[in-house]
């Protein structure tokens, strides 16, 4: 049974890593939640630590510099993990060639460009066009304010006769931008998994990126046991299912992308409309709450 908490707070002292998702989370992608960023900086003057966990398909280094853009104080994580970081891992590995054809925004050039000390001795990506790629890297629509998935089916269908394996840099489908919802990565790798293309993803909730932040975790001398990792999101099919996943609890963030449902007042989810909602999603997360704070 999901029992739902008032504040983060009231699990003091039962975990001692956070994986906190940020979009829908933290931020709308435009301002910060005052009530999360003090939660965050709590957990971690209680002696815990705070790893920022994305399935933004960016570095690092460029998650940071957006959160400082946003006055996200420094003082609020210990680590960023995003599934971009994962996926450039795989990438230049040469997991889907090493000439690919990228489909995404000019943003995310930094996928491409700051590339960390342990891989630097990989041999180079090269950006190609569609009839010169050996595999596809998607980050996103091109356009994300008027793509649909749908725009992309065509190449798609050309791209699985060619037998081109996608690298998924973002597995969610949908983000809340502000008042605008927009396609993600994920909603692109659906259709071609769909059509039977070979699909790689690597943020939540797959396990590469839990991987890499056990590693992170790991170079900084902390390595908890599961019962005393607790992971936040409002994602039922990525943060939520990607715990489980790593049998790890979960704390389900209702008034994220879910928030409709779950009744008028945002911050307080009507414990029927949730317990019926996540029923249908075989989903049994060990908390829920209204917003993080």
């Amino acid at each position: 049974m999901t029992r739902i908490i008032s504040a983060l707070a009231d699990l003091a002292g039962q975990y001692d890593v956070l994986y906190c998702d940020l979009w829908g989370c933290l931020h709308d992608g435009r301002r910060l939640y005052p009530a999360a960023v003090a939660a965050l900086q709590q957990f971690r003057a209680g002696g815990g630590a705070v790893v920022l966990m994305t399935n933004a398909p960016r570095t690092h280094g460029a998650v940071a510099r957006r959160l400082a853009q946003m006055d996200l104080p420094r003082n609020a994580w210990d680590l960023i993990v995003a599934s971009g970081d994962a996926t450039q891992e795989a990438m230049l590995m040469g997991v889907a060639g090493r000439r690919l054809w990228h489909i995404g925004p000019g943003k995310d050039e930094d996928l491409f460009s700051e590339i960390p000390p342990e891989l630097a001795d990989q041999p180079p990506i090269e950006r190609v066009p569609f009839d010169e790629a050996e595999g596809i890297i998607c980050t996103g629509p091109y356009d994300e304010a008027s793509d649909t998935p749908e725009d992309y089916r065509g190449r798609f269908l050309s791209a699985h006769v060619r037998g081109l394996t996608m690298l998924n840099a973002n597995p969610d489908l949908v983000v809340d931008f502000g008042e605008k919802r927009i396609f993600c990565a994920g909603a692109l790798a659906q259709v071609y998994a769909e059509i039977g293309g070979t699909v790689l993803s690597f943020g939540k909730p797959h396990p590469s990126i839990y991987d890499l932040a056990r590693r992170k975790l790991g170079a900084m001398g902390l390595r908890p046991e599961n019962d005393r990792v607790l992971a936040v999101g409002d994602g039922i099919l990525t943060d939520i299912a990607g715990a489980q996943g790593e049998g790890i609890d979960a704390i389900f963030v209702t008034g994220g992308l879910e928030a409709d449902r779950f009744g008028a007042d945002v911050e307080n989810p009507e414990p029927g409309a949730l317990t019926d909602w996540l029923a249908t999603q075989d989903r049994a997360p060990q908390y829920a709450i209204g917003r993080l704070r």
